[in-house]
């Protein structure tokens, strides 16, 4: 059994703004899996627990680059948020998003050898990164780009942490309108047919789940329980609903929740062909000190000593 600790549950609560005694069962159920925790949390308290799952846990700075027809999205992380506003770092970060739209780098490797020089230190942008390090003394690294050419783009950035590229054809203003709602709405995919299977299965797994246990807190009450016909319609009525969420043409678009997304597209004549939306730390998990732990330890020791 995985040992639960304070900082666990803390992290979890972060995440999902679940009571700190759900957390720590939650926890203690899923033997520590911080995923199949949240999981557990959503099938028990709904779509609550899930509303602050995008918080987030590292941190760096988005930056783009759009010249002629070629463009760039780029996340680059640091240890602090301090760094993030560091003069020398947001060079950096910006003179690789113009190095990725004007050479189109294969990866990351590919992207640190391109020719560059910045405070002394070069000539290759890699060289650059590593003399930066030492200067300021917080590692710092790119972690994810992509290149675009041969269409229009539209780009929205919220601040440095949240970057948005919208492929499009027709009128800039909507395609600019619609990059924004990215930034606020977080879609991860354009139509509900393209969301990854791996997220509906998920979806489908938690509201079999959240059907079954309103089933047993029934039978407990001596209520009727609902036949498996019904349940089925519920479950799939609860897949539908979270693919409606998360597509962009069926979000309610954020200046005008009279109508959708693809409904506001169609009114300005203009069609989007795909999106990328970096959030900067998604999907990292930044180390956690246990405090309390960490200050037991240090009076133990100490006691120890004497």
């Amino acid at each position: 059994m995985a040992a639960i600790t304070a900082s666990m549950v803390a992290e979890l609560r972060a995440k999902t703004d679940a009571p700190m005694m759900e957390c720590k069962r939650a926890l203690t159920e899923a033997e520590g899996n911080m995923e199949k925790a949240e999981d557990l949390l959503r099938v028990k308290l709904g779509n609550k627990a899930g509303k602050a799952a995008s918080r987030i846990t590292a941190e760096g700075v988005v930056t783009s680059f759009i010249g002629g027809n070629a463009g760039s999205l780029l996340e680059v992380n640091c240890e602090t948020d301090f760094v993030t506003k560091n003069d020398a770092f947001l060079a950096l970060a910006n003179a690789a998003a113009e190095l990725i739209a004007k050479h189109n780098p294969s990866d990351v490797a590919a992207l640190g050898a391109l020719p560059y020089s910045q405070d002394s230190f070069g000539p290759t942008l890699e060289d650059v990164r590593k003399g930066l390090i030492g200067k300021i003394g917080e590692n710092m690294s790119f972690r994810r780009f992509k290149y675009f050419t041969g269409t229009k783009l539209a780009l929205y950035l919220h601040g440095t942490r949240i970057g948005v590229i919208v492929e499009y054809e027709g009128d800039e203003t909507a395609a600019k309108d619609v990059a924004m709602h990215i930034a606020a709405m977080k879609p991860v995919a354009l139509s509900s047919a393209d969301v990854p299977a791996e997220l509906v299965t998920r979806e489908r797994g938690i509201a079999a789940a959240k059907a079954a246990e309103d089933a047993a807190q029934a039978a407990a009450a001596g209520k009727p329980v609902q036949s498996a016909e019904i349940v089925a319609k519920r479950v799939e009525g609860g897949v539908q609903k979270y693919l409606k969420e998360v597509s962009l043409f069926n979000q309610s678009f954020v200046k005008n929740d009279k109508q959708t997304v693809e409904q506001m597209l169609k009114s300005a004549g203009t069609t989007v062909k795909s999106f990328t939306l970096y959030v900067v730390g998604e999907g990292i998990e930044k180390k956690v000190d246990d405090f309390a732990a960490e200050v037991a330890a240090q009076v133990a020791a100490a006691k120890a000593a004497a």
